[in-house]
């Protein structure tokens, strides 16, 4: 019994590699990779939810979040690569949520949101005459377990994080938060590291077009996008900031 061409592996969500790889899949990956860059972090304070922003034309209104998502009251997302396919998961993770209000009469914990989310996209590995969802999800809020952040993948995996970041400048921002992050962050501390972190992927200056940052605090459990009056405040503080990580 011999093994099918190589081409075969590629074609076919289905069929194993010989080395046990679904390729499919794989390249599912690889729209997160070339996505704008998406950051979670979760701290004392709540959890910020830190994304680039690229216009695609200067008539864009860019009051319009693309990347960012409520998704509940007390869960946000932020996402990266295929807008369409994460819009669905998004919208299904709505109904989710929802469902478990009506339900159980009680907010839904975000790491069974996260599940959730991750059995539908595992459902389209393994189904011939589908495809992969080509985006990755980063949920992130306050549940009555504290601050949570996990990241939903192409292959149906999700992972728990203290801080995450997704997209073309994850490689760049990892190491940032591997080295600045606290679990004793403050909420603006938090805020801080993600404009920190964004600032050292996006090109040029931070602007209202490129950036988008929103949070869910401890205190009021509320997802909400800061407006860019809120946002600008911080910025005046990023130098003090940069200095003092960069000591570090």
């Amino acid at each position: 019994m011999g093994f099918a061409p190589p081409g075969a592996y590629d074609r076919a969500i289905t069929v194993f590699s010989p080395d046990g790889r679904i390729f499919q899949v794989e390249y599912a990956f690889e729209p997160v990779r070339k996505g704008t860059t998406a950051i979670g972090i979760a701290c004392s304070g709540g959890v910020v939810l830190a994304v680039e922003e690229k216009p695609f034309s200067i008539l864009q209104d860019t009051n319009v979040a693309l990347k960012l998502f409520q998704v509940d009251e007390h869960v946000g997302a932020a996402v990266a690569g295929l807008m369409g396919d994460a819009r669905i998961l998004v919208d299904q993770a709505r109904i989710y949520a929802q469902s478990n209000r009506l339900t159980y009469d009680e907010p839904i914990d975000v790491e069974v949101l996260s599940k959730r989310v991750g059995d539908i996209a595992q459902l389209y590995t393994q189904h011939a005459g589908v495809r992969p969802f080509g985006a990755s999800i980063i949920f992130a809020g306050v549940d009555r377990t504290g601050s949570k952040v996990f990241l939903s993948e192409p292959s149906g995996a999700y992972w728990g994080f203290k801080a995450v970041a997704i997209g073309a400048g994850a490689d760049v921002v990892r190491p940032i938060l591997e080295k600045v992050y606290r679990e004793n962050m403050s909420l603006d501390e938090a805020i801080l590291l993600g404009l920190y972190c964004l600032s050292k992927v996006i090109e040029g200056k931070i602007e209202p077009t490129k950036i988008k940052i929103a949070i869910v605090s401890t205190d009021e459990k509320k997802f909400k996008i800061l407006p860019w009056s809120e946002i600008e405040k911080y910025l005046k503080q990023l130098d003090t900031f940069k200095d003092k990580v960069e000591k570090q």
